[in-house]
Parts: C-alpha cells; structure tokens; sequence
C-alpha cells in the first residue's frame, strides 16, 4: 500500500491535544499548548484530555470519542497525543477513518502510541513518532528535539547524522521507515496492525523492558521470518531496567548476534525512545538509511 503523507501545517492552522491513553498531569497539557501557540498554530484541548478514569485518561468511549473528534474535525490539521503509558489499544479496531481521508492530518506521539501509529500506516498514512506534552513543557524552547518537531510540522524535513557504534554494520538501503516501542508493536504482532516487513527500515526503542524480555521479542522477529525481509535496522534506546546477567552478555550485543546472518545495514544506539534526545521520526515515509564506520545518516526522500 502507498503511504500518504498528510499537508504540512501553516501558521495560523490548529492543533487538538487528546489522551488517548493513560492520564496526564495537566500542567503538561498547559506546557504544551503554550509550547505550540508559540510556534503561530492554534490549540484546542480535547474534551477528555485531562480526563480520569483509573490509570486512563477516560473511559475508552471517552478516549475514542476525542481521538474520532480530532481526525473527523477538518479544522484541526494535526492531533498531538499528550502522553503513552497504555491504553491505545482499547481504540485501534474502533476507528472510522471515513472523514479523515477527505482532510488528513498528522498524528503526533510515541510509547503506547505506537498501537496508532501502526493503524494510521494500514490505513495508508504517515504519522510522527515524536514528542509528547512533557517534553514540550519542561525542554528549553531550543531544543532540538522541539526544533526539529517544528520545522517537520511545517515542511522542513530533517537529515539526521549520528554518531558509530561498535555493534552497527555498514551498508545504504532504502525502504519504508516504520517502528516504534518494541513491545507495543510485538502486542500486535498477528494482527491487522502488524507492521509489514518487506522494503521496511525498521526502527524500535523501548522502556522497563528486561534485557531477556527483549531478546525473546526479538527472536519471535527471526523465527517469524520477519528480520530476513527487512531493508534495515535502527535500534533505538533502551533505558529503565536493571541488567538480569540472563543473557551473559549486554543487550546490545545480544541483538547484533541475532542480526549478523542478514546483510542490510543495522544501527544501534540511535537517538529515539524513552530519552530527552529523541529525534521525531516520519513513520510510513521513505527514506534513505547509510551507516558507515564514521556515522549513521537517515534522511527522509524529497517526494515526502
């Protein structure tokens, strides 16, 4: 399927924050919103974004009706999800993209939004892995993760340069760039939301996860043949858990031996995930991936 890549955004145009997972203290939905009118958009709240219910941001008939709000509403020309935890999954086979494809906006998030981002992609469109409320409110207004999510929103596509590492094998390959949080997406392995392998450059982070825990996921991913059909891999960061000695050896290395029989280029260390340094990333967009012994580069194609 040929993936869309929603209008870029002018200023004076209108961003809805919504909860579609878990709640959100509201201070980070002020951040936010002041974070964004400062770039020349306009910002509403979604009904229910500083909602509770449980650990949620609402009953998932709340959470739906702003999510389903947000992408009918042909004024609003992107949706900014104010935080992950868990919780998208609830909406994912509840959504109508009937209006949507008449007006398509950007979705914007990361974590638990990985479950939207993979249904924006089945339904043929791009979306931003990116930054959510938090980061917007309590990051200085140069930084560069906010910066880069800015110009992106306005049509200012990104190449990003990043640093070797030990583990990374050499090659260039174009392909799809899809991924996200590694668990999220393993939870819908199966599925109609699966992410597809073949032509895509495969990017994953992750949070809390145990070193075994990941690699178990990873191996569902070989044995499943899905690895062998990928163009590449960026493996991202993986931060908040204690090392277990399970694996005897660090995760890292671990993931490179599951990955050393293909021969597409493999990155590890890449800015993205649970960390102040995470670069927005264009999901569903083709890009062009080129790691060398210097650096890695990923720059997103001009027909996006």
């Amino acid at each position: 399927m040929d993936i869309r890549i929603p209008p870029f955004l002018q200023r004076g145009d209108t961003v809805m924050i919504i909860s579609p997972s878990s709640k959100i203290d509201k201070q980070f939905l002020k951040g936010a919103k002041r974070r964004i009118e400062e770039w020349g958009l306009k910002v509403v709240m979604g009904k229910h974004a500083s909602g509770a219910s449980g650990s949620y941001a609402g009953s998932i008939r709340q959470r739906l009706n702003d999510l389903q709000d947000a992408m009918d509403n042909p004024e609003i020309k992107a949706i900014l999800c104010s935080r992950g935890g868990y919780g998208a999954v609830h909406l994912i086979d509840k959504v109508d993209f009937t209006k949507f494809h008449e007006h398509p906006k950007w979705l914007m998030g990361f974590s638990d939004i990985t479950a939207l981002h993979n249904l924006f992609q089945k339904n043929g469109y791009a979306s931003l892995h990116s930054i959510m409320a938090r980061h917007l409110t309590v990051e200085p207004e140069d930084d560069i993760c906010t910066q880069h999510l800015r110009k992106i929103l306005f049509g200012e596509l990104p190449t990003y340069i990043c640093e070797p590492h030990k583990h990374n094998r050499t090659g260039r390959a174009k392909g799809i760039l899809r991924g996200g949080n590694m668990a999220v997406a393993y939870g819908l392995r199966g599925t109609p939301y699966d992410i597809p392998s073949e032509g895509t450059i495969l990017f994953i982070e992750d949070i809390n996860e145990r070193p075994h825990a990941v690699e178990r996921m990873m191996y569902n991913l070989k044995l499943g043949g899905v690895l062998e059909r990928l163009s590449g891999l960026i493996i991202g960061q993986f931060t908040g858990y204690e090392e277990d000695n399970e694996l005897g050896k660090e995760l890292y290395k671990a993931l490179s031996v599951l990955v050393e029989e293909y021969d597409y280029p493999v990155c590890f260390n890449f800015p993205v995930g649970h960390v102040t340094y995470n670069l927005p990333l264009v999901n569903g967009a083709e890009v062009e991936f080129t790691v060398t012994s210097k650096n890695v580069t990923l720059s997103f194609q001009p027909e996006v």
